[in-house]
């Protein structure tokens, strides 16, 4: 029987929970569990092993940023054999934690629940500092110091809207390289350029080599015909160059049924 809402359940009784998770990936391997390496599921799970005797409790992730991607809005999953509410249980795993992770609005889902199917879309949000050198800005930001032509670069941002091929902006081969890109936003703000993409799912990489194709637009060196040219080649577009990891981050996973289209697989 499910534990009363607010409570934790019986001692030794599986219970499946989800939790969103802010991460500065700057000194990460990435989401994913790698033996020997930094990542963010390896400190998770370090921190809910603790909370269990060390027996390995798996975390599952609705995306697998790589190596130096933030987030801010990383939705995860887990099954915890407790009697820890979960306030309770968010606040002894926070304890656990390094202070580059922290996961915040726990609650009961579901057994089977599983974010990474569960997701509708994903928002990423990549950030140029278009300004002066400013080191803590730029842990973060992609620091340029060339002005770039943010309307340019927004109006390209539509050519890369819709369901496409993505060969060109893809970081490996995959059995299916079509996605759904719902939204491009380019915004100014002050020195500051951030670039939204939301997909129902991306392809390893897509977003930073998609950003590196509108930073050439906004830089003059290739223009709205050029993108729309480099998507449809399906070849890799700027012989594969994607900008820097620190920029990106995973800003939002909406959660709720979908018709499935693409390779459920996410990574960025």
């Amino acid at each position: 029987m499910k534990a009363p809402e607010g409570h934790g359940a019986r001692e030794g009784a599986p219970v499946r929970y989800r939790a969103t998770v802010e991460y500065d990936g700057t000194d990460y391997l990435g989401f994913q569990f790698q033996p020997n390496a930094r990542t963010v599921q390896g400190a998770l799970e370090t921190a809910l092993a603790g909370l269990v005797g060390g027996q390995r409790v798996v975390v599952d992730g609705a995306g697998r940023t790589d190596a130096g991607v933030h987030a801010t809005g990383q939705v995860i999953a887990f099954t915890y054999r407790g009697r820890l509410s979960e306030r309770e249980l968010q606040r002894a795993v926070n304890a656990q934690l390094p202070p580059d992770v922290a996961i915040r609005d726990v609650r009961r889902v579901p057994d089977g629940f599983h974010p990474r199917y569960a997701a509708r879309y994903r928002e990423y949000r990549y950030t140029v500092w278009n300004g002066p050198r400013s080191p803590l800005r730029e842990r973060t930001a992609l620091g340029m110091r060339t002005p770039l032509n943010v309307a340019a670069m927004a109006s390209a941002g539509l050519v890369l809207e819709g369901r496409h091929d993505f060969s060109a902006f893809a970081g490996g081969t995959d059995r299916s390289p079509v996605r759904t890109v719902h939204a491009v936003r380019v915004r100014k703000a002050g020195r500051q350029v951030t670039i939204d993409v939301t997909a129902n799912a991306f392809l390893r990489g897509q977003v930073r080599r998609m950003v590196a194709g509108l930073l050439e637009v906004g830089l003059g060196k290739m223009d709205e015909e050029g993108l729309r040219a480099a998507l449809a080649a399906r070849e890799p577009a700027l012989n594969g160059a994607a900008a820097p990891a620190k920029g990106l981050c995973l800003r939002r996973v909406v959660l709720g049924r979908r018709r499935p289209t693409d390779d459920e697989e996410d990574e960025e």
